[in-house]
């Protein structure tokens, strides 16, 4: 699944998640671009990380919600690498209380950033990845948005949103020979877990089948999957990763 010369912007990619895509497919040999919005710091490690195992990485700050900052980060992705050929949705926030104590401005600030953001990085990248030599549009969305989670109305609503932009987006790129999906992540080992009760990850862990939150890589390995020329017949598919919550 080699990734060589394939260049693959991943937002909110400093940290987390992330951060573990964007390691793995610069290990691949793909040029990445590093997306923050606060974390300059972690930022730039990730870059450091990807060029010390022999990859080629640039950071580029940009709110995903502000479209002109996603416009830059376009130009620094071009002026660096030329084209994107793979463009990997994952910045997301979360902003949770219950539904009936919810504010307004925290419901939008969440689908301003979570669907917003997925709108205008796959607007304003999609003509590259429309003209790519089969390019890749991979949206990052969570089992949350398949099962609901109490106190995450905003974010159920907006991960259960990228399914539907998902499959609409794979029908439109289909005639380019390009392919959306979604991977739905579950319970993952990563600093949003961090401040969660003991008590409470161990509830979590005993609703999983195979007995463990995921690890960072265990996502980043199916986004590798998808970003590579070997996905090419799987376009408009959701793609769960979490440990058999399904079942």
């Amino acid at each position: 699944m080699s990734m060589d010369d394939r260049t693959c912007v991943i937002t909110g990619s400093a940290k987390g998640i992330g951060r573990g895509i964007a390691e793995y497919l610069g290990e691949e040999g793909a040029n990445v671009v590093i997306n923050y919005r606060s974390s300059e710091g972690a930022a730039h490690e990730a870059v450091e990380a990807i060029e010390s195992s022999g990859g080629s990485a640039v950071a580029a700050r940009a709110d995903v919600a502000d479209r002109a900052e996603v416009e830059h980060m376009r130009e620094v992705c071009h002026e660096a690498f030329g084209s994107c050929d793979v463009l990997v949705n994952n910045a997301g926030i979360t902003a949770d209380k219950q539904f009936t104590e919810m504010s307004r401005e925290e419901w939008d600030r969440v689908m301003d950033v979570n669907l917003g953001g997925m709108f205008n990085c796959t607007q304003l990248f999609y003509d590259d990845i429309w003209n790519a030599d089969e390019g890749r549009l991979i949206n990052i969305s969570s089992v949350v948005g398949k099962q609901g989670n109490f106190g995450q109305a905003n974010y159920a609503t907006a991960k259960s949103g990228m399914f539907g932009f998902t499959r609409t987006i794979a029908l439109e790129l289909a005639k380019g020979g390009s392919t959306a999906n979604c991977v739905a992540p579950g319970f993952t080992a990563t600093d949003m877990l961090a401040s969660v009760p003991e008590e409470v990850l161990d509830r979590i862990i005993a609703g999983i089948p195979l007995e463990r939150l995921a690890e960072v890589e265990d996502i980043a390995a199916v986004v590798r999957f998808l970003a590579s020329k070997d996905s090419s017949y799987v376009t408009g598919e959701v793609i769960d990763v979490n440990g058999g919550m399904d079942l």
